[in-house]
């Protein structure tokens, strides 16, 4: 769930191609959410400096984290975009567009669910 222009935006989202509980009743194609981010000059210095004295990165850490998370929202604003109610076999996957600068892309099928009574 995340916040966009004061709404919240709630979508089921799962690495599986099920949904436990779920029936699938209508599949609406791939969809994705792409993000291409560079560090800076300073996050690299700072990176840089933590990269030295080893250890758990947390420039790059947090760089990542806010990166996947942007895909991740966007994929599922496209996900609303093309009336889904949930995403079934979601993955990340990230390229090094250039030195400094990566995609990384967030993508699933987006689906129509009902709740099955069990």
């Amino acid at each position: 769930m995340f916040e966009l222009n004061n709404t919240f935006i709630t979508m089921i989202v799962t690495t599986s191609t099920h949904l436990e509980g779920y029936k699938v009743t209508e599949h609406l194609g791939v969809i994705r959410g792409i993000t291409v981010r560079s560090r800076g000059v300073g996050g690299n210095f700072l990176g840089g400096l933590q990269t030295i004295f080893g250890g758990r990165n947390s420039i790059y850490t947090e760089l990542c984290e806010q990166a996947r998370q942007e895909a991740y929202n966007l994929m599922i604003l496209h996900a609303q975009e093309v009336g889904a109610t949930a995403v079934i076999n979601m993955r990340y996957d990230a390229n090094e567009v250039m030195q400094g600068v990566t995609e990384v892309l967030a993508y699933g099928t987006a689906v129509k669910v009902s709740k099955v009574d069990l």
